[in-house]
């Protein structure tokens, strides 16, 4: 007999348990058309948004038996996706990092989980799509009502409105932290004006990362040459910042340059934006040129950073 709850309402969730996983593919032995089962790629999400974790603390996180866990662990050291170190407090314990191929293997994971989700969204109308969103928020929430998470971030393709909402926000931020003046702007109107006049499918492209459907940050992937590509206006809201979305828009940017064929890839930022430039290095850029100039109102030294394919 059931102490808690009425008969039907466990029938109902037990129901919905059975579909939704049905419908995710989540018993399937690996996610996807991925080598990974369910429970790697979580272990790789949590190591790709959050630096240095140790091991105890991702079994904790997910809920995974320690010696599962370890072996998921040496299976990534095994394959090079990761390293290790003791933790000096305790040494039998570790941090774990990826490794830049294990950075490369995440985001080839993630865009695949992207692309089947956006799939499955693209064939419901726009408020349909939100209304299931708001209802898995409201399902974590009166599940889960005191855990403290990260907000979820996604990330799409470009749509109609977008180039207006990357030229003011980019404006807008670099003039509040940095005080640029609004020749940047102009820049910025000028770089997504372009964009959308030559834009090449096959070659480029645009990702918004979105926070319960806003916009909280962007990067575009164009064409240098027929085999370097070029990455530009990286951004991300000061609200949305400590979620991984500038790594997670890196990381897009350079998965993306690799299928569309390019063995190169090239950017240009300014030694003051720090933020940026360790997430530049993090994902294997190496600065190889770098320049004094005054520009946007300001003397500023500019970088040109290069990473192969």
């Amino acid at each position: 007999m059931a102490i808690d709850g009425t008969d039907d309402q466990i029938a109902a969730v037990r129901a919905f348990n059975r579909f939704y996983t049905r419908k995710l593919g989540v018993l399937d032995q690996h996610l996807g058309k991925s080598p990974f089962s369910l429970s790697e790629a979580r272990v790789l999400y949590e190591l790709a948004h959050r630096d240095d974790l140790a091991a105890k603390e991702i079994g904790t996180e997910l809920g995974l038996d320690p010696g599962y866990l370890s072996r998921i662990v040496q299976g990534f050291d095994d394959k090079g996706l990761i390293t290790r170190k003791p933790l000096p407090a305790d040494r039998r314990q570790y941090q774990l990092s990826l490794t830049a191929k294990g950075r490369q293997t995440f985001a080839k994971l993630n865009l695949g989980s992207q692309n089947e989700v956006a799939a499955m969204l693209a064939q419901l109308t726009p408020s349909d799509a939100s209304r299931l969103t708001q209802a898995m928020a409201t399902i974590e929430t009166v599940l889960e009502p005191h855990r403290s998470r990260p907000a979820a971030f996604m990330l799409r393709s470009h749509r109609v409105g977008d180039m207006g909402w990357v030229i003011s926000r980019q404006a807008a931020a670099y003039a509040a932290d940095y005080n640029w003046d609004i020749s940047y702007e102009a820049l910025v109107a000028e770089i997504c004006a372009q964009f959308i006049r030559n834009y090449d499918a096959a070659r480029e492209h645009c990702w918004i990362a979105e926070v319960g459907g806003e916009p909280v940050g962007s990067i575009f992937l164009v064409k240098a040459t027929d085999g370097i590509a070029k990455l530009r206006l990286l951004q991300v809201e000061k609200k949305a910042r400590g979620l991984g979305v500038g790594r997670a828009l890196v990381e897009q940017c350079i998965q993306g340059a690799r299928e569309r064929g390019y063995s190169r890839m090239t950017l240009w930022t300014q030694s003051i934006l720090v933020a940026a430039r360790g997430i530049y290095q993090s994902a294997g850029f190496k600065l190889v040129k770098e320049e004094k100039h005054h520009s946007f109102g300001v003397d500023l030294v500019g970088e040109t950073w290069e990473r192969d394919l």
